[in-house]
């Protein structure tokens, strides 16, 4: 028999409906490597992971064997910078650049070594006589605590004490121990020191070709900018070297003159000592040098402690307000909170040596963002000046306060 229609109907619909694809929804793309397989890509992407990691930990292992190495390539850069005026000015009447960077390595060397002997020599004459009067103090000392406590004490047995003490004993030990120690110390400023002469040196020497070197990587355009930025920061650093070394100048003729005054002895390298001293250590450095020559006024008399303190501070009040803005206004002219800022940041970061170039660092990087900041006039408003003027049509505070209360509408600003 054949079927009907009715009976064919649902069948056709059925096979319809399961052969029916979805038109909007596309087909799911798999993202697994047929077998099962690692993607060809991820063996490579995980080798460069593991090798950038393996440079930026060499890198940070390398920095941190090198830190010493970099700050004193930066102190001789500074120095050079700060030596670049004489050599350029001896070299350009004819004299060879390099001989002309010896010799004022040769003075500033002569200076130091100078200085420092006679520093030396002074301490090591000041440490005798306090050797050679220690008995004589230790008396007065125990005659006042017999006189003030009613006691009997004996300067042998306070000796016989002292030197039987387990402290001294303690304290020897630690001093013998700490030989090596204080050795290796000197031996490794020496070594810095070379360090920094050797690269201020060839710094100084080899200006020229190193700024030629440096210019011939970049385009005429930057080469220009660089070249500027260089003359800036000579000029600022050799600036600020000068009127410092001016500044020191002054301060230890006028203490020497002082401290020859009260018969001081050493009075020229206690002048020298305050001068250098004060000057080159920000902040702190005038009460620094001043505690030197306190302490050997205090052995001549205890009073002449006290006037050596006095001028101290009489004198930095006349150096900061007199004689600093006028030899620093055209060398380093920053702000004074600006200077303190930086000389704490310079601390933090590389300790004294970042104090004692921050300055001259910052005074560079004013002056060349000065050069490429738009600057432009500024409104004559009293404002400006830090006074609340009333402008022209507008009402006092007064006047503003009163009017509400007196329930009269308030008058409209006009611009």
């Amino acid at each position: 028999m054949a079927p009907t229609d009715e009976e064919t109907e649902p069948v056709t619909q059925r096979t319809a409906s399961i052969g029916a694809t979805t038109p909007d929804r596309p087909p799911v793309r798999s993202t697994v490597v047929p077998g099962g397989r690692m993607p060809r890509w991820l063996p490579r992407a995980m080798v460069l992971a593991l090798a950038l990691i393996a440079v930026f930990q060499l890198g940070t292992w390398a920095f941190h064997q090198l830190t010493g190495l970099l700050i004193n390539v930066l102190i001789a850069f500074f120095l050079a910078l700060a030596i670049e005026p004489a050599v350029s000015r001896m070299a350009a009447r004819g004299m060879r650049r390099g001989l002309a960077t010896f010799l004022v390595f040769l003075v500033l060397t002569i200076a130091a070594a100078g200085f420092i002997t006679l520093l030396g020599s002074m301490l090591a004459g000041q440490i005798i006589k306090m050797v050679e009067g220690f008995p004589g103090y230790l008396d007065s000392l125990i005659r006042w605590i017999n006189d003030s406590f009613h006691t009997d004490l004996k300067r042998v047995d306070v000796q016989e004490g002292l030197l039987h003490s387990d402290w001294l004993r303690t304290y020897a030990q630690n001093s013998a121990a700490g030989v090596l120690d204080v050795s290796q110390q000197v031996l490794g400023g020496l070594f810095q020191l070379l360090t920094v002469g050797l690269f201020s040196f060839y710094f100084a020497a080899d200006g020229p070709r190193l700024r030629r070197a440096l210019c011939s990587v970049l385009p005429p355009a930057r080469q220009a900018e660089v070249l500027r930025a260089w003359e800036i920061a000579v000029d600022k650093t050799g600036g600020y070297l000068y009127s410092r070394g001016l500044m020191a100048l002054i301060s230890g003729i006028a203490h020497y003159i002082l401290l020859q005054a009260l018969g001081v002895p050493y009075a020229p390298v206690l002048g020298v000592w305050v001068g250098l001293v004060s000057q080159f250590i920000p902040t702190i450095g005038t009460y620094l040098a001043g505690a030197l020559p306190m302490l050997i006024a205090f052995t001549v008399a205890p009073w002449y402690a006290v006037w050596v303190l006095a001028f101290v501070v009489a004198y930095q009040q006349v150096e900061n307000y007199m004689l600093q803005p006028k030899l620093t206004a055209r060398t380093v002219d920053i702000h004074p909170a600006v200077a303190f800022g930086s000389v704490i940041a310079g601390t933090a970061l590389l300790g004294a040596v970042g104090a004692l170039i921050a300055i001259p660092a910052v005074a560079t990087l004013q002056a060349f963002l000065g050069a490429y900041v738009k600057r432009y006039a500024v409104t004559d408003d009293p404002r400006v000046q830090g006074h609340q003027g009333r402008g022209p049509g507008r009402p006092g505070m007064l006047a503003r306060i009163r009017r509400p209360q007196a329930g009269e509408p308030e008058a409209e600003e006009t611009a």
